[in-house]
């Protein structure tokens, strides 16, 4: 999520991973499912590792919210749960995200406040074409991510329950809770009170309503006693002034359209708002076949374990695990806490090293 990782290790991770291969998957002219069309839509994604002969290898990593394909790559490595000498390691970037079709890259009349609204369903269709006719692949052993990407992998296995061998979505839901629907609004609401908004056709950026959307989110994407215990000192801030004026500048970095857009994608994330199950959740996770374990964070504030606990009682093969921290929805930020690390690994090794066909 943005401002998780200061800015500086963010430049450092980027720089490092800058030959990292970026390759684009040309959709065409696409059929949204609110009926508009998306013309000569992009998919962006890298790969790693070799794909087996069984093409049974496969792991599939969509992004977060203000997240990349470089970002998704301290998810995984040599050594780790998830390790590109033993798996075929796909990273996707999520349209609007600024490397997919996204407002700030598509030409007119989709570019800016015109782009349309995409819903996860779209993505995940989107997806499943890249994956079926770039590659041919047929079984995904595991789709897992975290924030967005998790709530991407429950939309795996709903809408294609028959290829998802596993998922492990961590600090995500099924569905986006009336409360997390209520905190982006608060959150768009921060940014789009800018009096250089201009219904986003701005000339330059909303400065002043970027900054207030950081500054807004920092106290969501932390627990209370994250701040009570001054844990924002372990991430180099010596007040809280400055773990904020972070968060203003990781924002100044976004296109304000693009995270408007993106944060309606996760506004509307229903795994049965869709054609295949007609608004029946409860049909939703019952559908689902993969083999399932779900990672909350005790004091995520706005994918809370009392939300997933109703998600999964109500899915055949699945289990929700608890990783106790005051980190928030931060936790999952790699380097914010090793043992959340630990416990995210062993899990997916789980997951990987068993046969579920």
């Amino acid at each position: 999520m943005p401002g998780s990782v200061p800015l500086l290790r963010q430049a450092k991770l980027k720089q490092i991973n800058m030959q990292t291969p970026l390759h684009h998957f040309k959709l065409g002219d696409i059929e949204l499912l609110s009926g508009k069309v998306l013309p000569e839509a992009v998919l962006a994604y890298s790969t790693y590792g070799e794909l087996s002969s069984a093409k049974d290898n496969v792991v599939l990593l969509p992004t977060f919210y203000t997240g990349d394909h470089i970002r998704n790559e301290e998810f995984f490595g040599s050594g780790r749960a998830i390790d590109p000498s033993r798996h075929f390691v796909i990273s996707i970037n999520m349209f609007g995200n600024g490397f997919s079709s996204s407002p700030s890259n598509s030409p007119p009349p989709m570019d800016g406040p015109h782009f349309p609204d995409i819903t996860i369903y779209d993505n995940i269709f989107c997806q499943h074409r890249l994956l079926t006719e770039k590659f041919g692949i047929e079984r995904i052993r595991l789709v897992t991510g975290w924030s967005m990407a998790g709530c991407q992998a429950f939309h795996w296995a709903a809408q294609f329950p028959k290829q998802v061998e596993a998922i492990l979505p961590f600090c995500a839901s099924a569905r986006t809770s009336i409360h997390n629907y209520v905190f982006l609004e608060g959150v768009k609401s921060a940014l789009t009170a800018d009096q250089n908004w201009h219904d986003g056709h701005y000339d330059s950026p909303p400065i002043s309503g970027l900054k207030a959307f950081g500054r807004v989110y920092a106290g969501w994407a932390f627990s209370q006693a994250f701040y009570r215990k001054e844990l924002y000192r372990t991430l180099g801030f010596e007040t809280v002034e400055e773990l904020l004026q972070d968060w203003e500048a990781d924002h100044l970095q976004w296109d304000a359209n693009n995270l408007l857009a993106k944060l309606r994608t996760w506004q509307s994330a229903d795994i049965s708002a869709n054609p295949v199950y007609d608004g029946d959740f409860q049909h939703a996770l019952g559908a689902t076949r993969a083999k399932t374990i779900v990672i909350a964070c005790s004091s995520d504030l706005y994918f809370p374990p009392e939300d997933n606990e109703i998600e999964v009682r109500q899915m055949p093969n699945a289990e929700l695990r608890t990783f106790n921290s005051p980190w928030g929805h931060c936790v999952a930020s790699p380097g914010n806490d090793p043992e959340f690390t630990s416990f995210l690994d062993s899990a997916i090794s789980e997951l990987l090293e068993n046969n579920f066909s």
